[in-house]
């Protein structure tokens, strides 16, 4: 099986001296960031209440904007990573955020479907231009504990997406929908202070020219990566989607069940935060299948019970299932480091995206086998996840990065920046 060096070799004690103590300026300033931009990443949902009967959208119609939005968002980090591999990190960190402001933010003001399109394809684009080299600053800032700074970046945003309902919903609905252009502010300001003060970046190394075909040593493990992410995020996102409709039939109210959506997600941002510490101090394979292991017998026992005891289990099992999302991009980081941006966008853009595209087939096994029954059967899936894990390599020296002849050479950070990162 396909594994990166071992720590008692030349190059991986030389990897290891690299590492510098955590910049946490920069681990603060890119998790603020990410925050922000998934905050606007989850402004559409909570909206459709009001825009669905404002523009005369079908279900249909709404759902396929979403896609639309899901396609721009998660897919096309792809691209953008490697973009930031290949380019100026440093211009999409910055644009990024500002596009997702600008575009999402006119949500409230579209006054046909195909306006609403434009804004949410163009806003999708800008939070997928800043994911990857986001994730990648993330990681080296890290210092020695890479996991830690990981966890703290992906946690940032969780929360972030969690908060959007419990802040869009009521402005909107006691505002109006042309209220959304306030939320432009904080986008704007998170822009103005990468502007000024995001460090700088790797940029392009064109002497190593940075080819794709790097990757097929570790093709195998990266692979078996993507498909824990893609099981793990159909399961974590059809909860998302269906527990509403399943806690309304149960005899809550849609702001009881939205609360206890916002429960789930919480918790699932509070996994996130401990599952890459763990990683630095214990590995990231044996994390990522207990994790995913623990989270199965809460998330199948919940389906016993009604109500808010339901909830409650089923944030505990999220917590345990989302725990494995900063290991993920971490240990792919590890893998490849010389492509950080590039195997982040596979695990934090495609696989979400593939995981999104699949999670609405849940809806049609729904209406044949019924939703109880369904998520029972989604509740399987993170097992079927740890199958994959187990065949990933042991990697006990973790977070080892690249040499830095290996990394490219650094972008110029212009005036007023903190310095590389």
């Amino acid at each position: 099986m396909d594994s990166p060096p071992r720590a008692g070799t030349t190059a991986a004690r030389e990897a290891v001296s690299t590492r510098g103590a955590r910049d946490a300026r920069a681990l603060g300033l890119v998790s603020s960031a990410h925050f922000t931009v998934d905050t606007f990443s989850n402004m559409y949902a909570p909206l459709l209440p009001l825009l669905i009967p404002r523009l005369g959208l079908s279900l249909a119609a709404a759902g396929g904007l979403a896609m639309a939005f899901q396609a721009a968002a998660s897919l096309s980090q792809v691209g953008f990573g490697r973009l930031a591999d290949r380019w100026r990190p440093r211009v999409l960190l910055v644009g990024g955020p500002f596009l997702a402001a600008l575009m999402l933010s006119l949500l409230g003001f579209a006054r046909s479907r195909l306006e609403l399109g434009f804004l949410l394809v163009g806003g999708g684009l800008g939070v997928a231009a800043f994911h990857p080299p986001g994730a990648m600053l993330a990681y080296r800032s890290g210092g020695h504990q890479p996991g830690f700074a990981m966890s703290v970046f992906v946690t940032s945003g969780t929360l972030g997406f969690a908060m959007a309902p419990l802040v869009v919903a009521p402005l909107a609905e006691h505002y109006g929908l042309h209220a959304t252009a306030w939320l432009m502010g904080p986008g704007l300001l998170v822009f103005l202070c990468f502007l000024w003060k995001a460090p700088a970046m790797p940029s392009a190394n064109r002497a190593h020219g940075r080819k794709l075909s790097e990757l097929r040593p570790v093709a195998r493990p990266l692979g078996l990566l993507y498909s824990v992410v893609v099981l793990r995020t159909m399961a974590t996102l059809s909860f998302a989607t269906f527990v509403p409709v399943l806690l309304t039939e149960q005899g809550m109210s849609v702001s009881q069940a939205g609360r206890a959506v916002a429960l789930y997600l919480f918790a699932c941002g509070i996994g996130g935060f401990w599952g890459g510490t763990l990683a630095d101090r214990f590995g990231p394979r044996r994390v990522i299948i207990i994790s995913l292991v623990a989270a199965t017998p809460f998330v199948l026992t919940s389906l016993l019970f009604d109500r808010w005891t339901f909830a409650l289990l089923l944030a505990v099992g999220g917590c345990f299932l989302q725990s494995t999302q900063p290991v993920n991009v971490s240990f792919a980081q590890t893998l490849a480091p010389r492509h950080a941006a590039t195997v982040s966008s596979l695990m934090m853009g495609a696989a979400w995206g593939m995981g999104g595209i699949l999670a609405p087939a849940t809806g049609w096994v729904g209406d044949q086998l019924g939703l109880r029954v369904t998520l029972f059967l989604l509740g399987l899936l993170p097992l079927v996840a740890a199958a994959c894990a187990a065949r990933l390599p042991e990697d006990r020296r973790v977070h080892a990065p690249a040499r830095s002849a290996e990394v490219g050479v650094a972008e110029p950070a212009g005036t007023g920046n903190a310095g590389a990162a």
